[in-house]
């Protein structure tokens, strides 16, 4: 089992989930990134997951589709127009071998879902390291009650978000908690990553623990003083 980020956009992550000869793509923004990773390492696309309706997480599903007609397509209800498979809080799937667990995760859009595969969790816009979405929905206890649920999974859950936030993400828990040596020591080890160009994902549920302070937060007053105070960062 190997999971690929493909980029696309200025920071997405198209995660692609492969066994031997086959694929699973995760929110393809855009088809031609998928389309061509796909032919270059000659994989058959056995499916599709989307984790929310936002275009730069679903632009390219009807393209890819148009290539590969026989893949299948899970997602929320908001996505139904693009899936042959609505899934919900608490439905599970099988998929090469692997069983998919959705878990319901709103806030940043209010039908946001997530993907558990094993220890790999595919939590879209709803946990990013370091922080987690924007709440577009204005319903602040829904993603407050997603990063609880997160919290209780098992700190060795890898955390397969859909961008890469994580420099920018530290930088502002730096700002809030500078005497933070996990928050520094963390925000160093990036820097370096990204200067280098290499991917700060996947985290893990118990890194995450120590550096996210949306994580971190105790009452769902302090989420959305927090969650304020990070959109006006």
């Amino acid at each position: 089992m190997n999971i690929h980020p493909i980029k696309a956009f200025s920071d997405n992550y198209i995660w692609c989930i492969q066994e031997e000869t086959e694929a699973i793509v995760v929110d393809p923004g855009k088809a031609s990134d998928v389309l061509d990773y796909i032919e270059e390492n000659q994989l058959r696309l056995a499916a599709i997951l989307l984790t929310h309706m936002h275009e730069d997480h679903t632009g390219g599903v009807r393209e890819i589709l148009a290539s590969h007609p026989e893949c299948l397509v899970y997602g929320p209800e908001e996505t139904k127009d693009l899936v042959n498979s609505v899934v919900k809080e608490e439905d599970s799937f099988n998929l090469m071998s692997q069983t998919f667990q959705v878990y319901e995760s709103g806030g940043h859009t209010h039908g946001h879902i997530s993907f558990l595969m094993g220890n790999h969790l595919f939590c879209g816009d709803a946990l990013f390291s370091a922080g987690c979405g924007r709440v577009f929905t204005g319903d602040y206890e829904a993603q407050y009650e997603t990063l609880q649920k997160f919290k209780h999974l098992d700190d060795e859950i890898n955390v397969y978000a859909g961008h890469e936030y994580t420099e920018t993400n530290l930088r502002f828990a730096y700002e809030m908690q500078p005497e933070n040596t996990k928050i520094s020591n963390s925000l160093e080890v990036v820097q370096e990553m990204r200067a280098q160009g290499q991917p700060t994902l996947p985290s893990t549920i118990g890194k995450e623990k120590e550096i996210n302070l949306f994580l971190q937060a105790e009452t769902l007053e302090d989420f959305i003083e927090l969650r304020n105070a990070r959109d006006n960062f």
